[in-house]
């Protein structure tokens, strides 16, 4: 995989910057929502639908709260370099672009793919403490570490 020296503050920023987006589409899609629910004729005709909107409404503040989760994580995590795996770490292997932070998933940052994990997963864990050079396997994958960021 192509090696390219990449900015972590600004990487953090962008991850910070999606989770907020994400939060902002979410508010506006709880309050469509709890405002179409106001607009529900109070008949029995309509149970069912005002159920359905209250189960969305749950699902929709689960997800909130996620966010918000995520949100109050990722202002923990630092961003100091290290030469070995740690909480806020950009690890680059032969196969992918890990940058150990929150759960956000895939994303793409100046063209490339990259995995926003939390230390909490399977792949943070076998990498913590790591240094370049060293090798690992998950799920019968072998990858080589070629730098951490």
């Amino acid at each position: 995989m192509l090696v390219k020296d990449y900015d972590k503050t600004a990487l953090r920023n962008f991850v910070k910057d999606t989770i907020f987006g994400k939060i902002k589409t979410l508010e506006f899609y709880l309050n469509f929502t709890l405002e179409a629910t106001r607009e529900v004729k109070k008949t029995s005709k309509y149970d069912s639908i005002r159920e359905e909107m209250q189960e969305e409404i749950y699902h929709l503040d689960k997800q909130m709260f996620a966010l918000k989760t995520m949100q109050k994580k990722m202002n923990q995590v630092l961003h100091h370099s290290s030469d070995r795996v740690k909480l806020g770490s950009l690890v680059i292997t032969n196969k992918a672009r890990f940058y150990l932070s929150v759960s956000l998933g895939e994303f793409f940052y100046e063209g490339d793919r990259f995995y926003a994990i939390s230390e909490e997963s399977p792949m943070a864990k076998i990498m913590l403490g790591k240094t370049e050079g060293e090798e690992f396997v998950l799920n019968r994958i072998h990858q080589k570490i070629e730098k951490i960021i």
